[in-house]
C-alpha cells in the first residue's frame, strides 16, 4: 500500500515554515541587487588621503582639480603631480575650503551621486521588507492554526485511487475460502447489474475476524487493489480526540466523502477501539466513544443509509463489539481469518521467501510441517530471522540450519549469553527441565518434545519446548490432564532430587491453576460441578465484568475451589508416580543437559528408553517427533557459539 498514491479529502494547511521561506527569498533578492550594482559600478582607483592632508595640499597649491559630491561628501580629483586622490569630506562641504579652492585657481566642480541614493533607499527598504515578511509569516501561521482547528472534525481517512501499483488476491497466499467470500463483494462493485438482475444486493458490511497476524489488513489492501473503486482507509483510533463531538463529526465526514464517490469501500482497521459494547465500564452512556459508535450505527443503516458504500472492518476481539454493530444490515458477513493450516503455511512461506537466496537443502514443506500454530506474521518473522542468522554467520544464502535457529528464537526467545549460572543452579535447572521433558515423552497424549535447553533464554533459566505433530482444534480431557502433569514435572523433579522446592516452578503453577479453573468453571470437566458454567467470562478491563455480581453462591465457590485443588493434587501425584518409575531416565536427561546444554526430542526419547530398559511406547504408540529444520544434526548444541 506504500506505493499507492493517496490524496486527502481536505485542503492542505500552509506550513509554518513557508513564511520564513519567502522572507529568505526576499533577503536574497535585495542582497543580489546590491551585489550586482556594486559589481557593475566603476571602481575607484584613486589614492585615499586624509582630509587634513587635503587641506594642507590646498594651502600649498598642490591641487589641480576637485569634484565635490553633494550626496556623500566625497572629494575626488588630481594633484598637480598627476596623482588621483579621494577624500571623505564633511557634509555639507565647508565654505572656507570651497572658497580657498576657488582662490587657488583649482578646476572645481560639483555632482550628486546616484549610488548613494540607492544605498539610502536600500537602508530604508531592507528593514521594511523584513518587517513586512514577519507580518506575512505571523498571518499565515495564524491562518494555519485556525484551519487546523476548523478542520478537526474532518475524517483522517486515506483515500486511494484506482490508478496505482496494486495489491491483489494473488499476493495473498492461501485462504481460498476467505478470498472467495470477499471476491463476491468485489464482483458486485465491478458488475452490479449481474447481481441486481436476480434481486441480490451487496453485503453492506464485512467484518474480518481472526487472531493477530493472520492477514486481515492485507486482505483489505487486496480488495482495494481488485475493486477498482475509491477506497478509504482509516484506523478506529483516528476517530477519537480530546474534544467532545469530534469522533461523531469525523464519522459523518467519512461517510459523506464515500457517498460522493460511490460506489466506494470504507475500511476501518481495529474497529474494536470504537465499537465496544455500550454501557460497559465506568464511562456511562454518554462518553465520547459511545457518541462516535452511535453515529456510525446511524450512518451504516439508519434513516439515511450509505447507498453504494461497502464497509469493511478488521478486529481480533469480536466478543467485545456491540451487538447492534454486528446485526445484518450493518455487518452482514463475519469472515473468520484463522491461523493458517499446513496447506496454507507452505504458500505463505513461498511468498515471504521471494527475493531471498535459499540454500539447496532448504525444504519449505518441512518448514511448514514444523511450524504449527504460527500466523502469517509469525512466518514472515521466521523467514527474516533466518536471513539475519545467515548474515551473522557470514553466509550469503539461507540454510535449513538458519531456519532451525530462527524457529528456536521465535518460540523460545533470545538466549542471554551474558547470564552465567553457578554449578548448583545449572544442575537444578537441568533436573527441572529434565522433569518436564521426561513426562512429555512418557505421557501418551502430551505434545512431543521439540528441544530442551538449560541456557538462559528469554525470561527463563531453561526451556522445554513442545510442538504438536498436527493441527489441533479440539482438546480432550486426557490431553488437558497430561498437559497439567507435564507442567508439574519440574516441581516434582526438584522435590524428588533435592527434597525441597525453588521459585523455578512459579509460571508452571500459574498456568496449571488457570487451566484447572477453566476445567471446572467453563468446560464442565468436574463431576461435582456437572455440566454447568459458572462466572462471567468478561474481563474487568473491558468493562464487561465490573458491574456484574457473582452468579453463584458461596457453597458453589467452595466446591469450585475444592475441585480445582483436587485436580491439581491428582495430577501432581501422577507426575510423582511417573517420575519415581522413570528416575533413571530423569538422571540420564539431566546428565546430557549438563554436558551438552541443549538436546532435542529425539535424544530425549532415546535416553529415556535406554534407561527404562525397553521402549516406553511399545508398538510405536508415540513415535512421532517434531520435524527438524536442518540437515546437519546437533546444530543446536553449537548455537551458542554461532551467536
Amino acid at each position: 500500500m506504500n506505493d499507492m498514491r493517496s490524496s486527502n479529502n481536505q485542503r492542505p494547511r500552509p506550513s509554518a515554515d513557508q513564511g520564513w521561506k519567502w522572507i529568505a527569498i526576499g533577503i536574497f533578492i535585495v542582497a543580489g541587487i546590491f551585489f550586482i550594482y556594486s559589481s557593475i559600478s566603476p571602481r575607484n582607483t584613486a589614492q585615499q588621503i586624509p582630509y587634513n592632508t587635503f587641506v594642507k595640499d590646498i594651502s600649498g597649491s598642490q591641487v589641480s582639480s576637485a569634484n565635490l559630491d553633494n550626496t556623500t561628501g566625497t572629494i575626488t580629483g588630481t594633484l598637480k603631480n598627476g596623482t588621483s586622490y579621494s577624500v571623505n569630506g564633511p557634509l555639507p562641504p565647508l565654505s572656507s575650503e570651497v572658497s580657498q579652492l576657488q582662490k587657488s585657481g583649482v578646476n572645481l566642480t560639483f555632482s550628486n551621486s546616484s549610488a548613494g541614493l540607492l544605498a539610502s533607499i536600500l537602508s530604508y527598504a531592507i528593514p521594511f521588507i523584513l518587517f513586512l515578511g514577519l507580518i506575512i509569516w505571523f498571518n499565515r501561521r495564524a491562518q494555519g492554526q485556525m484551519s487546523g482547528i476548523m478542520s478537526i472534525g474532518r475524517s483522517k481517512a486515506k483515500q486511494y485511487s484506482s490508478e496505482r501499483p496494486r495489491t491483489t488476491f494473488e499476493d495473498v497466499a492461501g485462504y481460498n475460502g476467505v478470498k472467495a467470500e470477499i471476491k463476491e463483494v468485489v464482483d458486485f462493485l465491478k458488475s452490479p447489474m449481474r447481481f441486481k438482475a436476480v434481486g441480490a444486493r451487496t453485503p453492506k458490511g464485512i467484518l474480518l475476524v481472526g487472531p493477530p497476524g493472520t492477514g486481515k489488513t492485507l486482505l483489505a489492501r487486496a480488495v482495494a487493489g481488485e475493486a477498482g473503486v475509491p477506497f478509504l482507509s482509516v484506523s478506529g483510533s483516528d476517530f477519537m480526540e480530546m474534544f467532545v463531538g469530534v469522533g461523531a463529526s469525523r464519522v459523518r465526514d467519512l461517510f459523506q466523502t464515500a457517498r460522493k464517490q460511490a460506489p466506494a469501500i470504507i475500511f476501518i482497521d481495529e474497529i474494536d477501539s470504537i465499537g465496544r459494547k455500550r454501557g460497559a465500564g465506568l464511562g456511562g452512556g454518554h462518553d465520547e466513544r459511545e457518541q462516535t459508535l452511535n453515529q456510525m450505527l446511524s450512518e451504516m443503516d439508519g434513516f439515511d443509509p450509505a447507498e453504494g458504500v461497502v464497509i469493511m472492518a478488521a478486529t481480533n476481539r469480536p466478543d467485545i463489539l456491540d451487538e447492534a454493530l454486528l446485526r445484518p444490515g450493518r455487518f452482514d458477513r463475519q469472515i473468520v481469518v484463522p491461523l493458517p493450516d499446513l496447506e496454507e503455511r507452505l504458500p505463505i512461506l513461498k511468498v515471504h521467501c521471494r527475493g531471498k537466496k535459499l540454500a539447496s537443502d532448504v525444504d519449505l514443506a518441512v518448514i511448514a510441517r514444523g511450524t504449527p500454530g504460527m500466523s502469517g506474521a509469525d512466518l514472515a518473522n521466521l523467514v527474516n530471522e533466518a536471513a539475519l542468522h545467515a548474515v551473522r554467520r557470514g553466509s550469503d544464502e539461507i540454510s535449513m540450519a538458519d531456519f532451525e535457529d530462527a524457529r528456536d528464537r521465535v518460540l523460545m526467545g533470545q538466549r542471554r549469553d551474558s547470564m552465567v549460572l553457578s554449578e548448583e543452579e545449572k544442575e537444578r535447572v537441568a533436573y527441572h527441565e529434565g522433569g518436564h521433558a521426561l513426562l512429555a515423552y512418557v505421557l501418551k497424549y502430551a505434545d512431543p518434545v521439540h528441544k530442551v535447553t538449560i541456557l538462559p533464554t528469554g525470561m527463563a533459566l531453561g526451556v522445554t519446548q513442545q510442538l504438536p505433530m498436527e493441527e489441533r482444534h479440539l482438546y480432550p480431557k486426557e490431553y488437558i490432564e497430561d498437559s497439567l502433569v507435564v507442567r508439574m514435572g519440574g516441581r516434582v523433579a526438584e522435590m524428588l532430587v533435592y527434597g525441597d522446592l525453588s521459585t523455578g516452578a512459579s509460571n508452571d503453577l500459574v498456568g496449571n491453576t488457570e487451566l484447572a479453573r477453566k476445567m471446572v468453571r467453563e468446560w464442565g470437566m468436574s463431576d461435582r460441578i456437572g455440566p454447568m458454567a459458572w462466572g462471567s467470562q468478561g474481563m474487568v478491563f473491558l468493562g464487561e465484568d465490573l458491574m456484574h455480581s457473582r452468579d453463584y453462591s458461596e457453597d458453589t465457590q467452595r466446591v469450585i475451589d475444592e475441585e480445582v485443588e483436587r485436580i491439581l493434587r491428582e495430577q501432581e501425584q501422577r507426575a510423582t508416580d511417573l517420575m519415581v518409575e522413570h528416575r533413571s531416565g530423569l538422571e540420564a536427561i539431566a546428565r546430557a543437559l549438563l554436558e551438552k546444554e541443549t538436546i532435542d526430542g529425539v535424544e530425549v526419547g532415546r535416553l529415556v528408553d535406554e534407561a527404562y530398559g525397553r521402549e516406553v511406547h511399545p508398538g510405536g504408540k508415540k513415535t512421532g517427533v517434531v520435524p527438524r529444520l536442518e540437515a546437519v544434526q546437533n546444530i543446536a548444541m553449537n548455537a551458542k557459539d554461532e551467536l
